[in-house]
């Protein structure tokens, strides 16, 4: 099996052509012109009988083969010597991320969401060949990007989480958790985690049973609280700079409901952390995801492969060298070698 290390480098091949007709104007007309300005054929052919326009095509040739061969090793041809299996260990973690109205409150900044966005990607930048997927809840959770080892993928769908993406309004926690539980790979042997990131309000709920669900499939939830219990009006997300407003056109506060994610972690055997502006949430929930038992989560077949350009950049030279050192001139025997053969032939 061959491949290329440099392969935009071969196009440095369409290059040949040019280099053929330049040799061949060059040796052809320019020469020629040259000979013909110091001397008559008549008399070149007096002076230099022995010169060999044969050979200064051999001459070339010789060049072109040396710069297609420099050509072929500025590629990096790199030949595979054996095919081996790697074995990926790791664990499942499911990020649900909290996509209701709420999380457009200003009281982290830039946004609540936003807050939410940024901390995830730095969980992303922390984890090593462990299994992520990406659910995100309002009313409802559905699950967004399936368990993965492709991190930029899962970032590509991370950036498209806003308000607007789930129909029903509300936060609900037991929902997320739900569909939580539902992205995880029932026959993978690895440890598995949730890491649920919202601001803790829940207008469903249902979390209790949620929770006796996650406890007997022994998986932890960690949470991430993101927003300030103080309380903090909900823009509209407009551009009238108007918040969101109950029935009775009240204003609608709100806070960062930790008490909920607390007993989340805590009934679960996870760790809660209250993410503000400026604050890295994860130490302490990396620290406890990585006591996870670690499983194969697949392998994959890895061609150990050698460069092999050094032959070719020695071939190249030696053409180099063949062509400086090669006369233009044709080969005549020694004069006592010419007399030796007509001598035999009389």
């Amino acid at each position: 099996m061959i491949r290329w290390g440099n392969v935009e480098a071969l196009y440095l091949l369409l290059l040949i052509p040019l280099l053929v007709a330049f040799l061949y104007y060059y040796r052809g007309r320019i020469s020629q012109k040259l000979r013909k300005s110091f001397a008559s054929s008549a008399l070149l052919s007096v002076i230099a009988p022995n010169l060999s326009i044969r050979r200064k095509y051999v001459k070339d040739a010789l060049l072109v083969g040396s710069f297609t061969l420099a050509v072929i090793a500025l590629a990096d041809p790199q030949v595979g010597t054996k095919i081996e299996e790697i074995k990926r260990e790791g664990i499942d973690i499911v990020v649900a991320v909290d996509v209701s109205k709420s999380m457009l409150a200003l009281d982290v900044a830039p946004s609540r969401l936003e807050k939410a966005k940024h901390e995830m990607r730095r969980l992303l930048n922390r984890l090593e060949g462990d299994r992520v997927a990406l659910v995100a809840f309002a009313g409802k959770a559905v699950i967004e990007c399936p368990l993965t080892l492709d991190y930029g993928a899962a970032e590509i769908f991370l950036d498209i989480l806003e308000p607007n993406l789930i129909s029903m309004p509300g936060t609900s926690i037991s929902a997320a958790i739900n569909t939580s539980l539902q992205a995880f790979s029932e026959d993978s042997p690895a440890g598995k985690s949730i890491v649920l990131i919202t601001d803790g309000e829940d207008h469903k709920s249902k979390v209790t049973e949620a929770l006796d669900k996650a406890k007997e499939l022994g998986i932890v939830i960690h949470t991430v609280g993101i927003g300030s219990p103080q309380g903090v009006p909900i823009p509209l997300g407009d551009k009238s700079g108007e918040f969101q407003k109950d029935r009775d056109g009240n204003v609608v506060v709100t806070r960062l409901g930790e008490d909920m994610l607390q007993q989340i972690a805590d009934e679960t055997g996870g760790v809660y952390q209250r993410c503000t502006s400026g604050q890295d949430a994860w130490d302490a929930i990396i620290g406890a995801i990585s006591g996870l038992e670690k499983g194969e989560l697949g392998s994959r077949q890895f061609t150990q492969y050698e460069h092999r350009y050094q032959p070719i950049i020695l071939l190249a030279i030696l053409l180099i060298i063949i062509e400086h050192l090669l006369s233009d001139r044709k080969v005549r025997l020694p004069r006592f070698l010419r007399i030796l053969s007509t001598d035999k032939s009389k």
